[in-house]
């Protein structure tokens, strides 16, 4: 039971409390003294309009364009190349923009057919690096930052157009949006995609070539996907009303396919060896009212219940109304 303070202790607790002084509860030898809360900071300025749902369907869907782009440029590059997404963050386009390196080579992206612009950016040491390997060089390290001549802005362009090729697959697989790469420049603020205020989520990936690590970074703003979120995030909207067309196909396309059909009166489980065990004369109880007549069955869906019998010398069964065999 506690222990009740007297006056006294009251006021002195009081005056210990204003001159924050308060006695130290862990030390009073209590084993079972209460572990303090944890405190978790939360940038209410952080936008969430992509939700976990549309960055694990995003995610997935770029870890295939790592892979095919991968191959591609491996070939073309004459060294191995390996791409790997390895970073998702969300914020105000703004800021995803402001923390792209300084030393960035960026392409808008023209996002079809619902006229919006993604970004898709690479660090120069990479942009540099598969240069070299384009003319036919196999530098041992990336080659120093130079002003990109007419030739160097030739293959940049290249290259940006090899990515957004493979990543435009992979959106038209996803949302049935494709890309093309337009505007290649190295300075990113006057690449203006979207409204400074726009929900973004940037993809960072990761490039190895050769034994030597880059970045790449696609910016994709929520107004370039604000059509297809909901297909995004796999919760399809469209009806049958909205498009009567593609139900009838669907019923023309199945309606020639052969399912077996099957009339059972019922059914048990048993144990093998109690199958085993079975002699003539065993009466096995299936557990079904014969009042319930058979279940007409598609293969093992149930579809009709229906009442056994003859036409002529052949057995048949008579449909007798909806749904499978009552138990």
């Amino acid at each position: 039971m506690s222990e009740l303070l007297t006056n006294d202790q009251v006021a002195a607790l009081v005056e210990a409390a204003q001159q924050g002084e308060l006695p130290d509860d862990h030390g009073s030898g209590h084993a079972s003294a209460r572990r303090g809360r944890r405190l978790r900071s939360v940038d209410f300025a952080r936008p969430t309009k992509f939700t976990s749902e549309h960055e694990r369907r995003i995610v997935r869907a770029l870890d295939a364009f790592c892979t095919t782009a991968a191959t591609r440029l491996s070939a073309e590059l004459r060294v191995p190349l390996e791409l790997e997404v390895i970073d998702t963050t969300q914020l105000p386009w703004s800021s995803a923009q402001s923390a792209l390196p300084a030393d960035s080579v960026g392409a808008a992206l023209m996002v079809a057919p619902v006229g919006t612009r993604m970004l898709l950016t690479a660090e120069l040491p990479l942009v540099l690096l598969t240069i070299e390997h384009l003319l036919g060089g196999s530098p041992e390290r990336p080659p120093k930052a130079r002003k990109l001549s007419e030739i160097d802005w030739a293959l940049t362009r290249r290259l940006f157009e090899t990515l957004t090729h493979h990543l435009s697959l992979v959106w038209q697989d996803l949302a049935g949006l494709t890309l093309e790469a337009r505007d290649v420049d190295t300075h990113m603020e006057g690449l203006q995609v979207t409204a400074v205020s726009d929900p973004t989520l940037t993809l960072t990936f990761e490039a190895r070539v050769d034994r030597h690590s880059s970045t790449l970074a696609l910016l994709v703003p929520w107004s370039a996907i604000d059509g297809v979120g909901d297909e995004l995030a796999g919760r399809e909207t469209r009806s049958e009303e909205a498009d009567p067309g593609i139900a009838a196909a669907v019923r023309r396309a199945v309606a020639g396919a052969e399912v077996v059909l099957r009339a059972e009166v019922a059914h048990v489980d048993m144990a093998i060896d109690e199958v085993l065990a079975l002699e003539p004369g065993d009466l096995v109880r299936l557990g079904a009212p014969a009042e319930a007549g058979v279940g007409i069955y598609a293969e093992d869906v149930p579809i009709h219940r229906a009442q056994p019998g003859r036409s002529g010398t052949r057995r048949a069964v008579q449909v007798s109304g909806p749904g499978g065999l009552v138990r």
